[in-house]
């Protein structure tokens, strides 16, 4: 049996009905997946025989431009953009550069990497000197890229793989794809934009959903599972401190998404609990060429409120 929850399930389905995207909804404690949809989505029954009508159904499908058949729960990778810069947040405090959420940063609204003149800039009415609090509120790619720099290449890579990335033997038991992190950027410039979820960072949506899990469990990192009584069941990992997961939770609340341009992608990462009290995280992706965060924040809301019931 899997551990797939109905309800989830066609609340992820609804939503996302008529857009290319992707859900995925874990317990946060124990890594079942209670809901992966990917869309557009295809009916296997027309094309399981052998008949003319079934060739030609098949050949439709898998030629089509929204490539119905790709599993994006599990197997499109994209970039994360600043959704990801609460993985930047956590290192900063867990490698001892920041003592908390709220302690102000060093940070001109412009930050300009080392030896370049590429230039990440954030509102200078909050980014300036922001805490990590107001920086991921407001997205301040100039504290977060300033963060990089201070850190290191190895630092947020070591804590990017703690987060689960560039794992290649993610197995639900279907295998996901793996999420990227560059460990050895050649210049400060591409730092910075790994730093900011661009460059060669790539996600997959179930690890999105694995790092809003992480926060919700208290730091410890589940492995994702769909099927119950599985005797190949990973272990929850502990990769941040109780008292940084609590920290990021109270910035981030319950809901957040960003809308990255440059990759014409939007996030909604959200954290509720079920009628029962179980926690759980969502992760929603939307791939459209308009800013498409509003709506991927709705699908994350819909599927919250059937996790409720």
């Amino acid at each position: 049996m899997t551990t797939i929850d109905p309800a989830v399930q066609r609340a992820a389905y609804d939503g996302l009905r008529g857009q290319r995207g992707a859900a995925i909804v874990l317990d946060a404690e124990t890594g079942d997946i209670l809901g992966q949809v990917s869309t557009p989505s295809f009916d296997p029954g027309s094309f399981s025989g052998n008949s003319m009508a079934d060739q030609r159904a098949w050949v439709q499908v898998k030629d089509l431009d929204d490539k119905p058949l790709t599993n994006r729960a599990l197997r499109h990778v994209d970039n994360p953009g600043s959704a990801i810069h609460v993985l930047v947040a956590a290192a900063a405090l867990e490698k001892g550069l920041l003592p908390s959420v709220d302690t102000p940063t060093r940070s001109p609204a412009v930050y300009v990497a080392p030896n370049s003149t590429t230039q990440f800039s954030g509102d200078p009415a909050h980014c300036t000197d922001a805490t990590l609090r107001a920086a991921l509120r407001y997205a301040c790619a100039n504290v977060f890229a300033g963060i990089a720099s201070d850190l290191g290449a190895d630092a947020l890579a070591s804590t990017a793989q703690a987060f689960g990335f560039n794992n290649d033997m993610m197995d639900t038991p279907l295998r996901a794809f793996d999420s990227t992190w560059p460990k050895k950027p050649e210049n400060p410039t591409q730092l910075a934009l790994m730093a900011n979820g661009l460059f060669e960072v790539k996600a997959t949506p179930v690890q999105m959903a694995m790092v809003m899990a992480l926060l919700v469990n208290g730091g410890s990192r589940v492995h994702p599972n769909l099927v119950t009584g599985s005797k190949t069941a990973v272990p929850a990992q502990r990769v941040v401190a109780q008292r940084t997961a609590d920290q990021l939770r109270s910035v981030l609340g319950d809901s957040f998404g960003r809308w990255v341009p440059s990759a014409s992608a939007a996030w909604a990462l959200s954290a509720t609990r079920t009628s029962a009290g179980r926690p759980v995280a969502i992760a929603v992706y939307i791939s459209s060429p308009a800013d498409s965060t509003a709506q991927a924040a709705q699908v994350a809301e819909r599927i919250s409120a059937a996790t409720r019931k």
